[in-house]
């Protein structure tokens, strides 16, 4: 009965009791996974009144017998808490493995029905078909008979520079080839900069896509960054953060400067880039001989007379998704080595086949993390979830998470411009373990909200530097945290003292690796973009614009109208919203 769908009642907290014999055995088996050396029924988001508003969403999300078998089991869905809920039958059973990665989901709150019931969901979304038209180059960025971007997407493309192709679809190998003549541009670049030896450091300057996610990958592979190279970057608009990095860099008459734009207008881009340039000038060095730039054919910014170099990108490259291609190319080249980006493409190009190919639900690792995603957003109305690193070389990683995942999927319309009347995309958030636990996981195991957890760790560090202090090593001391914290949050714990009782059912799931070495954070990159895009093909919904970002960006410039009054001397009294708001500025 522990593998089907158990619905027994937790006992009552009035008595203490032990778990301890079946969870030695349980932890021994999540153990053997590592590679080798709130019940809450459905909910839906509010409707709101406003007028054109098409209410609705996607009928066949709403209708559909898949979805409603899904509403049924969630009515009592698999308790984590009873005795013999965790086995090591269990465990064997409910993962999943590729591309080096494997997938733990026997803590998640699904059985075997509800796994059964979301691969039917994923058939009745046609996602693989989406995903398949994605990849080829179809033009699936947009909002059927609205103004829109109205773009293909394709990043997958970007790393389809093997030799066993992706996509045959002409869009896909010529975006492909494109990419293949920029890749040589940098891997000339690379080797120009190594025997000249002028180089030592690099300053990006970029914000959104063009920071998070070549952030988090260079930061992510410290253990294996280039001799004498070093990389900082700048991104905020915020005086301080270039002040900061600019006072920081050794020697700036060594230093490269890459400003990545792929409008050529970003304001926060230029704004600092005019910044950085007026440094160098003032430090007297002219910046045509430092400065270099990623941006769009014919932007404002493609100008030989400014730059060193130019390398591109097109518009079909969303910035959240655009790490593995110019935006990303130059600056972990440099900093990482040109062989080791080749790496992190490599794993990349081999998880867009796995996510491509595989056509079980079950076995392909991002559409069942998406799946079991949906699952706790949508059926057991779970609205967040926190992606915990156990390792500190993801510091930044889940950042590029969020960015990935709630720009993407934090949408209201399907993609016919009707507002859903379903749960879409969760709050991600995160910060790497052991140091979260001694921060908010307080919240995770005795909050009154449950979180989904997806937990990542690795068998061996970057590194290699540890040490045995007590019969064990600091990474295996970090591993059984790692799997500690899943257990317990899904198995929870009964006392007499309430103030030591843990409820358990916080589901979870294990995504665990032997070592994050470039290829496998190539293989972890594309695993999360492919699950963000199976959910927004499930959901119904464009994953790739941002129109949510736009009003923001209309009232900052009004307002910089504004100071632009004040700084030629006019004043300015609180006449409006707008005048008003910056008059209370001190």
């Amino acid at each position: 009965e522990s593998e089907g769908c158990v619905h027994l009642p937790q006992p009552p907290v009035v008595i203490m009791f032990s778990r301890t014999a079946s969870l030695s055995c349980v932890t021994l088996a999540v153990l053997a996974s590592l590679p080798l050396a709130s019940t809450a029924p459905a909910t839906s988001t509010p409707k709101v009144s406003a007028p054109m508003r098409l209410k609705g969403g996607s009928a066949t999300w709403s209708d559909s017998p898949v979805t409603q078998r899904l509403r049924d089991l969630a009515k009592s869905p698999y308790d984590l808490t009873v005795n013999a809920a965790i086995t090591p039958k269990r465990i064997a059973s409910m993962q999943t493995e590729a591309c080096g990665l494997k997938m733990v989901y026997a803590t998640e709150r699904v059985c075997p029905k509800t796994v059964d019931a979301l691969c039917d969901l994923a058939k009745d979304r046609g996602v693989f078909e989406k995903m398949k038209a994605m990849c080829d180059g179809e033009v699936v960025n947009k909002i059927e008979g609205y103004e829109c971007e109205d773009r293909k997407v394709l990043h997958t493309a970007m790393r389809d520079v093997f030799d066993k192709p992706l996509s045959s679809s002409e869009a896909s190998r010529a975006a492909a080839d494109l990419e293949k003549a920029e890749l040589n541009k940098v891997e000339e670049w690379c080797k120009e900069l190594d025997e000249s030896g002028k180089f030592t450091d690099m300053l990006l300057i970029g914000i959104g896509g063009s920071d998070l996610g070549p952030r988090a990958i260079y930061m992510g592979l410290q253990g294996y960054k280039k001799e004498g190279r070093k990389v900082h970057i700048v991104s905020n608009v915020d005086p301080d953060d270039a002040a900061m990095v600019l006072n920081n860099i050794p020697d700036l008459s060594k230093t490269l400067v890459l400003v990545v734009s792929k409008s050529g207008g970003t304001l926060e881009t230029l704004t600092n880039e005019n910044l950085v340039r007026d440094f160098f000038v003032k430090k007297g060095l002219e910046p045509k001989n430092h400065f270099a730039c990623v941006t769009g054919k014919g932007s404002p910014m493609d100008n030989p007379a400014e730059y060193l170099k130019s390398f591109y990108m097109d518009d079909y490259i969303g910035g959240r998704f655009s790490v593995t291609s110019m935006v990303g190319a130059p600056m972990l080249s440099f900093g990482l080595g040109f062989d080791n980006y080749m790496k992190l493409l490599e794993g990349a190009h081999d998880m867009d086949m796995h996510a491509l190919t595989t056509s079980d639900p079950k076995q392909n690792l991002p559409l069942l993390l998406a799946l079991i995603g949906v699952w706790n957003r949508n059926f057991l109305g779970l609205p967040t979830c926190a992606i915990l690193p156990y390792s500190q070389a993801l510091l930044r990683f889940t950042a590029h998470l969020q960015q990935l995942d709630m720009e993407s999927n934090g949408k209201h319309i399907d993609r016919q411009g009707k507002f859903v009347d379903y749960a879409t995309g969760p709050i991600i958030w995160g910060e790497p373990g052991t140091n979260g636990q001694h921060s908010f996981y307080q919240l995770i195991h005795q909050g009154t909200d449950t979180i989904p957890v997806e937990f990542l760790g690795f068998t061996e560090s970057q590194f290699g530097m540890d040490l045995d202090v007590k019969g064990t090593t600091s990474q295996q001391k970090l591993n059984s945290n790692l799997l500690a914290q899943s257990l317990a949050m899904a198995t929870g714990s009964i006392n007499s003292n309430p103030n030591k009782c843990f409820d358990g059912n916080r589901p979870n799931c294990l995504i665990l690796g032997k070592k994050l070495d470039p290829y496998t954070m190539g293989v972890l990159l594309a695993l999360y973009e492919h699950k963000v895009a199976f959910q927004g093909f499930l959901w119904d919904i464009n994953s790739f614009d941002q129109e949510g970002v736009q009003l923001g960006k209309i009232l900052a410039t009004q307002f910089l109208d504004i100071y632009k009054k004040v700084n030629a001397g006019e004043e300015v009294k609180p006449e409006d919203n707008l005048t008003a708001m910056l008059c209370e500025m001190p």
